[in-house]
């Protein structure tokens, strides 16, 4: 089987023209009303997500970064205080921690679903942990339940690093709750290549609290509530409007997406199986799974090598992520002892391989890709 056309890890371009009509008109209201800066688009988009979450605040803000440095600068935490992040994430979840003279202190993963359990946040508590920032990596939930029990046992905030399942749902024995609303605070991104992207950074913090969300717009917006009066040391992190119209648009389509990416999914899963060597995702029975990534664990083979002949096909792939971030150099001084190493974080860096996943998958692309991939295991 062969594919004469180019292949992407994320088909922006495709999503854009079947949704062309509504953007288009979104882009010109924003540049006929000349309110590039906050105004009517940011609080209508804020509220709309507010409802589709299912919460009382959305404070929208420039990238998800922000959204996370925002979040713990809105709990007075002081210089020292421990947060737990996973060791098995991209950089920005400790790297704002740092940032803050707060430590990062770096758990290790499941290996089925790469997120960070109750079990591995009990064992790394101490007296001066206050916060936890459980990241429900590649499109599933954390075990929020188990970790919420831990937070009100040791009254610790959690803040939800949402960046990767906006969309997912989460299951309680009472009911449901989405990804993001079930801790103290929730963050995400609207990076373009996000489940709910736009066209180019911005990104979300949402809460029931009233009094955290007061303080988190203030501490967006220079620390001030009433202008030139500022109350307190803040940044400027904003949503533009034109940006905020765009995910006007593409919230009416997320679940779509969602749908589209679990259907993506389920097609690979079924186009591999029983492929050696090859470990598929799997579901948690807690959470649905958008599929932000549909991440593979090669097992026993060189993916080096597979990624060269995925190149060879026209295919692309991705490594999520090749490094622990205890290992990384901006990180050493709060892990001192190389020798000291997390297994399942660093198995999975070894191992883990990402395809293409995106809303515009064709059920052809996806036969020709795990055909690819079956054809390497089984002549390697």
């Amino acid at each position: 089987m062969s594919w004469n056309k180019p292949i992407h890890m994320v088909d922006l371009h495709k999503q854009y023209l079947h949704i062309k009509e509504e953007i288009d008109e979104a882009i010109l209201r924003v540049v006929a009303s000349t309110r590039y800066i906050g105004g009517p688009e940011v609080a209508a988009f804020e509220a709309e997500f507010a409802s589709y979450l299912g919460v009382n605040h959305v404070i929208s803000c420039a990238n998800g970064t922000d959204a996370l440095q925002l979040a713990l600068m809105a709990l007075g935490l002081q210089p020292g205080d421990e947060v737990i992040v996973p060791a098995f994430s991209f950089i920005a979840t400790a790297e704002v921690v740092g940032l803050l003279d707060l430590k990062p202190v770096m758990i290790d993963v499941d290996h089925i679903s790469f997120n960070i359990t109750p079990e591995a946040i009990r064992s790394a508590l101490t007296p001066k942990t206050k916060a936890v920032i459980p990241v429900h990596l590649f499109g599933q939930c954390c075990d929020m339940a188990g970790i919420m029990e831990i937070a009100n046992e040791y009254d610790l905030y959690v803040i939800e690093d949402n960046a990767q399942s906006t969309g997912a749902v989460f299951t309680y024995d009472t009911g449901l709750q989405k990804a993001g609303t079930i801790g103290h605070i929730g963050c995400t991104s609207f990076f373009p290549s996000k489940n709910l992207g736009c066209f180019g950074d911005g990104g979300a913090i949402y809460t029931n609290d009233n009094e955290i969300a007061s303080r988190l717009r203030m501490i967006a917006n220079h620390g001030q509530n009433k202008q030139y009066y500022h109350e307190i040391l803040g940044v400027n992190s904003r949503l533009d409007a034109i940006q905020a119209a765009l995910l006007r648009v593409k919230l009416r389509h997320l679940d779509d997406y969602c749908q589209a990416r679990r259907g993506a999914a389920k097609k690979y899963t079924q186009s591999l199986a029983g492929t050696e060597a090859l470990n598929t995702p799997e579901e948690v029975a807690w959470s649905t799974h958008v599929y932000h990534q549909f991440t593979l664990q090669t097992l026993g083979l060189d993916r080096d090598k597979l990624r060269a002949h995925l190149r060879e096909k026209g295919i692309p792939s991705m490594i999520y992520y090749p490094v622990p971030l205890y290992r990384q150099n901006a990180f050493k001084k709060y892990w001192p002892d190389p020798s000291v190493i997390l297994p399942v974080t660093e198995e999975l860096c070894k191992t883990v391989l990402s395809l293409p996943m995106h809303t515009e998958l064709e059920e052809g692309l996806i036969e020709y890709i795990a055909g690819a991939v079956k054809d390497y295991c089984l002549n390697r």
